[in-house]
């Protein structure tokens, strides 16, 4: 090498990807004329920092080490990439390996890049609240828990061949001044520095870190001489770094265009001094031509020997050839965007959120919520966007009632009319965002916030959201349940309502020191609840793009209008991680699918809803299996049903018919009977009247000649070998079960489910009749019906049975979606448990979920996989799942063995019920299946 080459490997000059063609040749020709040893990226995109990387890379003949900031991601320095959560956030995980993922991942994404070094992470000791430069850029204030998350994230570097870089020596923690402006001095003793500042940096050091990056510091204890800087300090970065540490890998000056380092110097006098005292890597220098002319004149006149230059630049290389750069190779193009920001990357931010959320406070012992109901709960987002994604997230798991308020409330009156209204509820939960890192800005947080906080807290139970700076919960002081979510980020909006009800458990711990009572350390650990939560597949052991194939199914069946839109849900070890919403409400109309749409889930009621009340009255006690239906209902005496075993009706073995239209005995010829029913709602009857379809009502008096019909249906004539009633899937004992419940209960069954079951696990959107709670443009209609109600249904039940009972029958009626359902079926498949409470013994779901017949493949109410080849049910179903389809397409399986969950709603009936392509093209069973082979691991 020429001495312009070695000169030249010294140089990291700062460049940018969102300048012009003209900027772009300047940066070729120093390349060409200096012959840099490398380039830091800053402003710019992925694909234009890519291909610029390229054209530099092409004309240099020794690789280009290509370096950048990325403390928290390339989204640090370019658009179109992702920000991983910031280094204060990571520093509340308690379970280092996250951060090693975390800094794998940030090494994943410099190599797709090309770039060979991270300037990361900082490992500054952050003592000082005040700290205008590194802050929420450091783990935090103890020393220790600085160390093992640096080493983490270099540790996860290292694995792609990505070298990582301790910064900045000594420690910039401590400090209430920006190096980029003036230089700060760090008053501490040595003692003092070697049990924090330096400690981080002697166990990187330690572990073999590749770089040192010095930081432009006057520490008085480690160089007294005037104020000299620790960048070009050979008493410091020579004698303490290099020879007391035994540091031997990359010495690298933090930014040489920095005021902290050039104040007082003449143009080039940095970078000299800078090597001079021990620095390999000049980086981003203020003059480049004046500064290789220094550097060069010192190497002419021997005021730097050769020796110690080819030592140094022989470092460079041996690093450049670590990192790969012996067998270099473009960047390619092709795909970037989505290698660099693809699902496994969201996924992992999630994860990291998911062990940092922090809950400070809990003194009245609110949190996890446990109780939900309807009356409980509201929130108010404060300077946050209306329907964000934390408010959305909260009502997922209870009703909430949700108030917004802007940073600059349009008036007062509009703040104290929301101060007046969330205080009806018990619990309000108060999310504040727009948060920042500035002290002296009050953390972004307006004094009305505080005031409105305060006065709230008087008036109700409040529990405050911060997600922002975890300094700034010094604002909240006087508030007596405090979660800190860290940023204000989509993905943490997403994760505190899960850490709030349980879903997932607490587990941050604060990094800093915020108050007298919230030192760091401090965090309350939440255990889960039982509730669902929502993640990646790989993360419970499933391929996530096999499960991408779901898609291609569900077009197909849209394609072929066998159902205008569907939702499907997939859930694993009580994980949601695939709900998806498909198409639109109806053909020709865009009216898109969304996760609140509500859908009929017609003989899904069976297990849903009756089922559900068996299970709970048999373990009390108040229902045996064995027992005759007439004990219980004493009108069956007499009858052709007297003794039917309860047992039976479940297993569908009890010689009922499968069907009876009963809407034809409340007409003559083709008109409706007026003793049946009323074209007009009428409030003022007792009950009032019943809705059946738009501007048709039934009477509810129609309940009871219903139930009269149902006791005189005729048996069936056909028999098994042994004399006994063969197999026959029937409505009417779900309808006769149904009588039970109510019987029993001395409630009607929809009061039952709601106060026993869909209220406690906060199934808001789970009801009969809709309409009473929700808009019509929110349910899916299902067939355009021209025999019995002569109209389009949308909002009341579709099977006419259900519909004569006013909406509420035992095998039909109820309306839902997968959002809400997956709850119900995830506490079946935790045998009873969830919500922190035990709903139903583990022994009494098993129980019924077993086949005891050998008439036919079913369970107690359930159905099961079969050796017949059924479209509803995949062929790889285990032996143990259970779940039920609906007449309006719609399906669940629930899997133990698998700890699976799979719900499919849709409304195949719109238009006309006779549509039956959603089998024919075995749409439900296809799904099942791509879903059992996306498990990967068992």
């Amino acid at each position: 090498m020429s001495l312009d080459e070695k000169v030249g490997q010294l140089f990291m000059v700062a460049t940018f990807s969102n300048r012009t063609e003209k900027y772009y040749q300047q940066v070729e020709n120093n390349i060409a004329t200096y012959h840099l040893g490398g380039l830091i990226f800053f402003q710019g995109g992925p694909h234009r920092q890519a291909k610029l990387t390229n054209r530099y890379q092409q004309i240099s003949r020794i690789p280009l080490m290509i370096g950048i900031d990325a403390e928290w991601g390339l989204g640090m320095r370019l658009d179109s990439a992702m920000d991983f959560p910031k280094q204060i956030t990571l520093g509340a995980i308690q379970d280092n390996s996250y951060v090693e993922k975390f800094g794998q991942e940030i090494g994943r994404q410099c190599k797709r890049l090309g770039i060979h070094i991270n300037f990361a992470p900082s490992i500054d000791v952050n003592t000082n609240p005040d700290n205008p430069i590194i802050n929420y850029r450091s783990f935090g204030e103890s020393q220790v828990n600085v160390a093992e998350k640096g080493l983490a994230y270099v540790r996860g570097m290292k694995k792609h061949n990505v070298l990582g870089s301790a910064k900045h020596f000594p420690g910039h923690g401590d400090t209430d001044q920006d190096s980029h402006h003036t230089l700060p001095v760090v008053n501490h003793t040595l003692q003092r520095l070697n049990e924090v500042e330096l400690y981080p940096f002697r166990r990187l050091i330690a572990d073999s870190v590749a770089s040192v990056m010095t930081g432009h510091l006057f520490v008085p204890a480690l160089e007294p001489r005037g104020t000299t800087p620790t960048s070009i300090s050979e008493k410091i970065v020579t004698e303490m770094i290099k020879n007391q540490m035994g540091f031997k890998g990359l010495m690298v000056t933090d930014a040489l265009n920095m005021r902290g380092i050039t104040q007082g110097l003449q143009p080039g006098e940095p970078e000299l001094l800078a090597f001079l005292a021990g620095n390999d890597i000049l980086l981003q220098t203020g003059n480049l031509p004046a500064a290789f002319k220094r550097i060069k004149q010192a190497a002419e006149t021997g005021q730097i020997t050769p020796e110690i230059l080819n030592a140094r630049v022989k470092k460079i290389l041996k690093a450049k050839y670590w990192a790969g750069l012996s067998k270099y190779k473009p960047v390619e193009i092709a795909g970037l965007g989505s290698d660099l920001n693809g699902k496994k990357s969201l996924d992992l931010k999630a994860e990291l959120f998911e062990q940092a959320v922090t809950i400070v406070r809990n003194q009245d012992n609110l949190l996890p919520f446990t109780h939900l109901d309807t009356t409980t709960f509201a929130s108010v987002s404060i300077s946050g966007e209306y329907e964000n994604d934390f408010q959305k997230t909260l009502s997922q798991y209870a009703s909430f009632k949700h108030f917004t308020v802007p940073f600059k409330p349009s008036s007062d009156k509009d703040v104290a009319w929301v101060l007046d209204e969330a205080a009806k509820y018990k619990v309000v939960v108060v999310s504040v965002h727009g948060m920042n890192s500035k002290g002296e800005r009050n953390y972004g947080v307006s004094p009305a916030t505080v005031d409105f906080i305060n006065q709230l807290s008087q008036r109700t139970y409040v529990v405050v959201c911060a997600f922002g700076n975890p300094y700034g919960l010094k604002l909240y002081g006087s508030s007596r349940n405090l979660v800190c979510g860290y940023e204000d980020d989509p993905i943490s909006h997403r994760v505190v309502p899960q850490i709030l009800f349980g879903a997932l458990p607490a587990k941050g711990r604060l990094p800093v020191s915020v108050a007298n009572d919230l030192k760091v350390g401090n965090g309350i650990l939440t255990p889960k609840l039982g509730r669902v939560s929502f993640g990646n597949a790989e993360s419970v052991g499933m391929d996530s793009r096999k499960l991408d194939e779901i898609e291609q199914v569900v077009q197909q069946g849209i394609d072929n209008r066998a159902f205008p839109g569907c939702q499907v849900l997939v859930a694993r070890q009580g994980k949601v991680v695939y709900n998806r919403n498909f198409g639109t409400l109806r053909y020709g109309l865009y009216e898109p699918v969304n996760s609140q749409t509500l859908y009929d889930i017609a003989s899904m009621t069976k297990v849903s809803a009756t089922l559900q009340s068996v299970m709970m009255l048999n373990e009390r006690g108040e229902i045996d299996m064995n027992e005759k239906i007439a004990t219980y209902l004493p009108e069956m005496k007499g009858s052709t049903k007297e003794n039917m075993l309860i047992s039976d009706i479940l297993l569908h073995q009890a010689g009922l018919v499968a069907f009876v239209p009963f809407w034809e005995k409340t007409r003559t010829g083709n008109t409706l009977r007026t003793d049946y029913y009323s074209f007009t709602y009428d409030s003022l009857q007792m009950p009032p009247n019943l809705q059946v379809a738009t501007n048709l009502y039934v009477k509810p008096s129609i309940r009871d000649s219903v139930w009269r019909w149902v006791i005189q249906s005729k048996l069936l004539n056909i028999y098994d070998k042994v004399g006994g009633y063969r197999y026959t899937y029937s409505d009417l004992g779900l309808m006769i079960l149904q009588k039970l419940v109510e019987r029993i209960t001395n409630q009607p069954l929809d009061e039952f489910l709601e106060q026993n079951l869909y209220e406690p696990l906060g199934m808001s959107a789970t009801l009969f009749n809709p309409l009473q709670r929700f808009p019509k443009n929110n349910i899916a209609p299902t067939e355009n019906e021209a025999i019995f109600r002569a109209s389009q249904i949308q909002g009341t039940v579709h099977d006419p049975n259900a519909a004569l009972l006013g909406g509420v029958s035992g095998h039909a009626g109820l309306f839902s979606n997968a959002t809400d359902l997956v709850k119900l079926f995830q506490m079946n498949l935790q045998n009873g448990f969830y919500g922190g409470r035990n709903f139903l013994f583990p022994e009494t779901v098993r129980h019924f979920a077993k086949n005891y017949t050998q008439k036919s493949h079913r369970g107690l109410g359930w159905d099961k996989p079969s050796s017949s080849d059924s479209p509803i049910v995949g062929s790889t179903a285990s032996d143990n799942a259970y779940g039920h389809s609906g007449f309006t397409g719609t399906v669940v399986w629930v899997d133990p063995d698998r700890e699976l969950i799979f719900i499919f709603l849709s409304n195949r009936v719109y238009p006309i019920s006779t549509n039956n392509k959603i089998n024919t093209l075995r749409i439900r069973k296809r799904i099942h299946e791509i879903i059992n082979e996306s498990i990967i691991s068992q």
